[in-house]
């Protein structure tokens, strides 16, 4: 006798083309997705530390929304400040808050020191009786000289300081030294770690000689470009100062 065998039907979930290409397509569609929203959040997440890393330890950018450093700096100029011009600075005093950079430091250590802030030297730092502002001056004292400011000359250890260069006084009168020290202040010794600073604007400053002393724990950087400025009047072609794009600051 000849042995039965039944036939038995085709597996459809191994043999049909159509229904394993359609299953088949279905995982690699939802793994590629879910692996694109990965890869852009990696790629945010790793832009917001890099813009952080730069921020707090190599470059910052800022604009100068007053005129207490013209002619030097114009009101509407973009700056960069040089956080390792002085050297390596470790943050301190930090806050965090919900925004794109949740980090404020209010003053920082020296790890590595470079060099000391110079006479002459632009730079950025907190102003001491708000500091939740940056402020921007011109360093004119060092630890341990003598200022003294007469009739709107500026002496430095008894010797006047020569800065016709990159200064203006736009106002002809005096003020009484007893009333405002502008034009008359002084003499004072600047205290160690610790300088004195003024606005090329002489006249329309609000510095060292109104509030004291800028301590180097609290300087943020020097100031050494502007990568844009911005004037805002005028026709549109006017708007901008493509003269002051890329200055060097001095």
């Amino acid at each position: 006798m000849t042995e039965y065998k039944p036939v038995l039907p085709p597996d459809s979930s191994s043999d049909d083309p159509e229904f394993s290409s359609s299953h088949e397509e279905s995982q690699p569609e939802t793994t590629r997705t879910k692996s694109v929203w990965r890869e852009y959040t990696e790629a945010i997440i790793i832009a917001l530390v890099l813009a952080l890393t730069i921020r707090v330890f190599l470059v910052q950018a800022f604009k100068i929304p007053s005129g207490s450093m013209i002619p030097s700096l114009q009101i509407g100029d973009h700056i960069l400040v040089n956080k390792l011009a002085y050297g390596l600075q470790i943050p301190q005093d930090c806050e965090f808050e919900v925004a794109l950079l949740p980090v404020t430091c209010y003053s920082s250590s020296m790890l590595f020191e470079f060099e000391k802030p110079k006479r002459g030297d632009i730079i950025v730092f907190r102003y001491p009786e708000d500091e939740h502002k940056d402020f921007i001056k011109r360093i004119i004292g060092l630890p341990g000289d003598t200022i003294r400011v007469q009739e709107k000359i500026v002496y430095i250890n008894g010797e006047r300081f020569q800065d016709a260069p990159f200064t203006q006084r736009v106002d002809p009168g005096m003020i009484d030294g007893r009333i405002n020290p502008r034009d008359t202040f002084g003499p004072i010794t600047v205290p160690p770690n610790s300088y004195f600073v003024m606005g090329d604007n002489r006249d329309q400053s609000l510095d060292s000689r109104f509030w004291g002393y800028v301590q180097e724990h609290k300087i943020k950087g020097r100031a050494f470009l502007v990568y844009w400025s911005w004037h805002g009047q005028g026709s549109v072609m006017e708007w901008v100062r493509w003269n002051r794009i890329g200055k060097v600051i001095e």
